[in-house]
């Protein structure tokens, strides 16, 4: 089987385990997406989905956020971890959207990754989530899981991404990392995975090389 044959099987093996590929965030429009996965950086969803409601009632608006200081921003999302940096970006980031962008958040990777603080990462999230995209978003759970089903030995995002964007069809790629995240938190876990009860054991290399 060659890599690219494993990634069409991975592909729909996840989808017949996890039907509903959603983020795990909560929001409302492209703006709270970009900045919820801002806050995530270090951080759960679930933390972060605790602390966005107070947010963005206070802050609703791109415009709110931009005439805001850092300061102003901190009470909101202390509990987060990094707090002062992750303010910092998000009162830059949404200036920044104001001044070159009209207030709308791009809809390319090349654009996203100019605003302060974003990462591919949360780029490729919002190019696949918000404008429906090919996007391969590359986190801890993505770069693991795929690892051991044997198809990399990295620990580079970018390349790692690149890798994926060769393997994976393009349309599917996007619901593909979702549900990556789904089964590295349910069963491929980091400290224990439950390799018997794993719908991809028939395809992992590190299960059968076992």
């Amino acid at each position: 089987m060659t890599d690219k044959e494993k990634a069409g099987s991975a592909v729909e093996l996840l989808k017949k385990e996890y039907p509903d590929a959603v983020c795990s965030l909560v929001y409302t429009d492209p703006l709270q997406l970009l900045i919820a996965t801002r806050l995530a950086a270090q951080c759960t969803d679930k933390r972060v989905n605790m602390v966005t409601p107070k947010l963005f009632e206070r802050f609703t608006t791109v415009q709110d956020f931009a005439a805001a200081e850092p300061e102003d921003i901190e009470p909101y999302i202390k509990s987060c971890g990094l707090y002062k940096t992750k303010a910092k970006d998000i009162s830059a980031m949404a200036k920044m959207l104001c001044e070159s962008y009209n207030g709308i958040v791009p809809d390319t990777i090349e654009e996203l990754v100019k605003l302060p603080g974003i990462g591919r990462k949360t780029a490729n999230l919002v190019v696949g989530d918000i404008y429906g995209k090919p996007a391969v978003v590359v986190d801890t759970h993505c770069i693991r899981i795929t690892s051991k089903l044997g198809f990399h030995q990295s620990k580079d995002a970018a390349k790692i991404e690149k890798l994926l964007r060769e393997l994976l069809p393009p349309e599917e790629s996007n619901d593909f990392c979702h549900r990556l995240v789904l089964h590295g938190r349910a069963v491929c876990t980091a400290r224990k995975p439950d390799c018997e009860n794993c719908c991809m054991k028939e395809i992992c290399s590190t299960y059968n090389n076992k």
